[in-house]
């Protein structure tokens, strides 16, 4: 490959020798160079419809690869428009890289087209956000944010890109002079003038290489594994687990960050034969049916055990805010955040380091498990008694499509390598207790955030990921709006999700606190609309079901247009169902 002739291309060629495959984006004039060096370079650069889903896009890409994801955007409202996929990938430990475009250096402050204060609006979210000023510093500041985004506690990282520095300099100097007016003053201010642009220039291309240091964090840490100073607690936790009647597992997204072998991890967790209950990306580890993993009555689990180690959750809302456990039980937890592994409550045992490495440590210290056949059988009554439940509820027979009914129709035809991403209420928490991962990193959800809107983007990610494999994007009749319109990038990149949206005609979630409590629907109420017509104006595949008896019929059509290479949208006309009466969503 050539030399880099242009920031852009600068910025190409560090993509590449990273080993980024993709850069997900929405074009913009202060940009430009990046994309089309991108794409020279071989990088596949995916278009996005807004600049949200072009961030949700990396930081699913991220998630499931282990590898920074990179995006995009334009100056401005372009990096406006980011700043919640931003704050989602932070909150979900997600190593996120994002380019933002910004006005010229020379024009910055003086009333440009989109120039804003970028860094005020990043810096409370990535964990570092920097302005590149030279065309030297931009290959070592990205190769930073790029180390950055993956070491320590993962997350993103924000860079701002001036657009004079993305183009070469003869074009960069009659830009210069022409906005400057620089020829037509005349006499010694004139020549000033030059000169200072001049000066401006030889600084922006010509000095030297060294990396940008505003805002670096203090302290950016590593990883911290079992040679410093850990092994002591560690053997601590697997004392107390080989000792423990009613130990649980609880695993977190956190034990899959950077995870380039969650095998290896899957076989700690089967090495220490605990009860475990999987949440967020760690859903699937265990694949489909595992003798180990339980998803029902986890509260009451939890109240009873004697042993509990958390790896990689933190003791938030999810877990009772550290006060979900029984008295007297001894808790250990792992965590890379030293402020998240003592959030809300110390546990008996602290460790900061990655809580796979963690399992992993204390598969090799186990020995034979315990049968502890007592504790399994009460476990395993409470979960089958939980999916009798559903069972039954599946039955239930009326107008429209019965929602558990669905879904378990759709758990037994999806394919065993199928991927699911989830966008949406009251809908996808009812898929949550229905539907079963099929393997390690094959569900993506927003997070701790309770993002909606991440579905287009993820799904985006996802088909790009995993080539050839289903790939299944559950959505509320509420959240599909925020990216319906990325049918129209699934189409236009050869991409074959399958959409399912969950039609009741209401923001289901909230009303069913809100009318209970407060008496009003005000607010909540949508319209059964067309969604699937609209995916077919983008190029998708639109599909129809209003009744429980046409449930095979339309999942077997999906997925033999997917097969076909077609992205498909299901638009499930739902009766209302109790199942989640009582839910709470605050």
């Amino acid at each position: 490959m050539a030399e880099a002739t242009n920031g852009g291309a600068v910025i190409a060629a560090a993509l590449q020798r990273a080993g980024v495959g993709h850069l997900f984006t929405l074009c913009g004039g202060h940009i430009s160079p990046i994309l089309v060096e991108c794409k020279r370079r071989g990088l596949r650069v995916v278009d996005a419809r807004d600049e949200a889903n072009a961030v949700f896009a990396a930081d699913a890409m991220a998630r499931l690869t282990g590898r920074p994801g990179v995006a995009a955007v334009t100056a401005g409202p372009g990096v406006t428009n980011a700043v919640t996929a931003l704050e989602n990938a932070r909150l979900a430990q997600s190593p996120v890289v994002l380019l933002g475009g910004a006005t010229a250096t020379l024009l910055r402050g003086r009333g440009a087209l989109q120039d804003i204060d970028q860094l005020a609006l990043m810096r409370p979210i990535a964990k570092w956000a920097t302005r590149v000023t030279t065309v030297g510093g931009l290959r070592p500041t990205l190769e930073r944010a790029l180390a950055l985004a993956r070491g320590g506690v993962p997350g993103p990282v924000f860079v701002e890109v001036p657009v004079d520095l993305l183009y070469d300099e003869a074009l960069v100097r009659d830009l210069y002079r022409r906005e400057s007016g620089a020829d037509r003053v005349s006499g010694v201010a004139g020549t000033a003038l030059r000169l200072y642009l001049e000066a401006h220039l030889a600084r922006q291309f010509r000095a030297p290489a060294l990396p940008s240091l505003e805002d670096l964090p203090a302290r950016i840490a590593e990883r911290i594994d079992l040679r410093r100073g850990t092994s002591g607690r560690v053997e601590r936790i697997a004392e107390r687990l080989s000792r423990a009647e009613r130990p649980v597992l609880i695993l977190g997204s956190q034990a899959l960050a950077g995870c380039e072998d969650p095998e290896r991890l899957a076989a700690a967790v089967r090495a220490l034969g605990v009860p475990v209950y999987l949440g967020g990306m760690a859903r699937g580890l265990l694949g489909r049916r595992d003798a180990l993993q339980f998803r029902h009555a986890r509260g009451r689990a939890l109240k009873e055990a004697d042993v509990v180690v958390v790896a990689g959750f933190p003791f938030d809302f999810r877990l009772g805010y550290g006060r979900g456990f029984g008295r007297g039980a001894f808790i250990a937890a792992a965590n890379l955040s030293a402020a998240e592994l003592r959030k809300n409550r110390s546990p008996d045992v602290a460790v900061e380091m990655h809580p796979g490495e963690l399992l992993v440590a204390l598969a090799a210290k186990a020995g034979k498990p315990q049968a502890r056949d007592a504790w399994f059988g009460a476990l395993r009554e409470r979960e089958a008694a939980r999916d009798r439940e559903i069972a039954a509820g599946a039955e239930a027979t009326g107008e429209l499509v019965n929602p558990l009914r669905f879904l378990l129709r759709l758990e037994e035809k999806m394919a065993e390598d199928a991927a699911l991403v989830v966008d949406g209420g009251d809908f996808v928490a009812t898929a949550a207790y229905t539907l079963r991962p099929r393997a390690p990193l094959a569900w993506l959800d927003p997070g701790v955030f309770g993002t909606l809107g991440v579905g287009g983007g993820f799904a985006t990610a996802a088909a790009l990921a995993r080539p050839g494999r289903e790939v299944w994007l559950l959505y509320g009749d509420g959240s599909c709006a925020y990216s319906l319109a990325e049918f129209d990038t699934f189409a236009r990149h050869g991409l074959a999700p399958i959409a399912v949206i969950g039609n009741d005609g209401s923001w289901q979630q909230i009303a069913r606190e809100q009318v209970d409590m407060l008496g009003d629907d005000v607010g909540t109420v949508l319209s059964r609309c067309d969604y699937h017509r609209v995916a077919e104006g983008y190029g998708g595949v639109g599909l129809l079901l209003t009744e429980d008896a046409g449930i095979d019929e339309t999942l077997d059509r999906a997925r033999e247009a997917a097969r076909a290479g077609r992205p498909v949208c299901i638009n499930v006309h739902l009766r209302r169902s109790e199942f989640r009466k009582g839910s709470i969503s605050m």
